[in-house]
């Protein structure tokens, strides 16, 4: 037990380093009779999920009879990827202990598929040690946001916000281009060129007239470019750039929007303002992720996000998800909503 407790818990280590998004985040650990392990972990879509990772690393060791951890349930699906339940059935594997169940419709029924190929299939939380419950419910927190998109037939949500130490978002005359540095919008476009699509609001889109699409460090275009969505009730200007692209789509009911883009195969979208949007979102309890970049000046009486929060008790609580990490002279912090 005690070297299941430890595979476990690197698993669930390994798991913390991957990209939040459309994906979720996914450990995995090759365990031998001898207690030695080797860890793997799923970097991001179109990647190889982490079973395979844990699997190829474990190399050249055989992993015939070995047991595999993995914090998710393997998926029996073939996505961008092939299913990892074959993966794990032809690499000789005959013990899984999985931490969580998926609730993706598309992605569960893994536990199944190996059970019905011969492997010992066991649940983290039906080994009755307080361990186990400890470790079954970290796996969960670790993509309880993810799992509430996906049972709610929506994206995964980033909101991604720039904003001076004071915490606005443009100044007293709705001038923002640009509060952040250059170092940070970079940054910013590393994570528009992973999302399936960027939305704004009306109000944004008639005051900078964006393009909304990813550029790689040397400026040119990333080669795959993120769907563009607006939401508001204002008619675009037809000259706008977001009303000459025919990939843009405009909703003027938010809940209405999330789920045809869900329905379109959008699985992580990000949201970058404006602030009336932004309060929006996060008044709903629809923002998963916050990227926060903090310029290191003050507006004072500048522009602000309309967010109405009556007592300190009702105010939207986030937690860090990472460390904060220095962009030039900018600050940029990654929050995960509090579960």
């Amino acid at each position: 037990m005690e070297a299941l407790h430890s595979a476990t818990r690197a698993a669930l280590d390994a798991a913390a380093r991957g990209v939040r998004g459309a994906n979720p985040l996914v450990g995995a650990a090759v365990l031998w009779d001898d207690g030695t392990f080797t860890t793997g972990y799923h970097h991001g879509a179109g990647t190889p999920h982490a079973e395979p990772e844990a699997i190829r690393n474990a190399a050249p060791r055989s992993t015939a009879g070995a047991t595999l951890v993995v914090t998710l349930e393997p998926c029996s699906h073939t996505g961008r990827t092939g299913p990892c339940t074959h993966t794990i059935i032809d690499a000789g594997i005959t013990r899984v202990v999985i931490a969580s169940r998926d609730p993706n419709p598309s992605a569960s029924g893994g536990a199944q598929v190996l059970t019905e190929a011969g492997v010992e299939v066991v649940f983290l939380n039906d080994l009755g040690q307080p361990w186990a419950h400890e470790l079954a419910t970290r796996a969960h927190g670790l993509n309880a946001r993810w799992f509430a998109a996906v049972t709610h037939d929506r994206p995964f949500i980033t909101a991604k916000i720039a904003q001076s130490l004071d915490g606005c978002v443009a100044a007293r005359d709705r001038t923002s281009q640009w509060i952040t540095g250059a170092e940070s919008r970079a940054h910013a476009h590393l994570t528009r060129a992973r999302v399936d699509a960027i939305a704004v609001g009306t109000g944004t889109a008639h005051a900078d007239n964006p393009r909304l699409t990813a550029r790689t460090e040397t400026g040119a275009g990333a080669p795959q470019q993120p769907i563009p969505v607006v939401f508001g009730t204002t008619p675009l200007p037809t000259d706008s750039h977001l009303a000459r692209n025919p990939r843009a789509l405009t909703f003027t009911d938010v809940g209405a929007g999330l789920r045809d883009l869900h329905r379109r195969g959008v699985s992580h979208l990000l949201i970058e303002g404006g602030p009336t949007l932004m309060a929006h979102f996060l008044q709903h309890d629809l923002v998963d992720e916050l990227h926060v970049y903090t310029a290191p000046l003050l507006l004072g009486d500048g522009i602000r996000s309309p967010l109405s929060v009556d007592t300190l008790a009702h105010g939207l609580r986030f937690v860090p998800d990472a460390l904060p990490e220095a962009l030039g002279s900018d600050t940029f912090t990654r929050f995960m909503k509090e579960v």
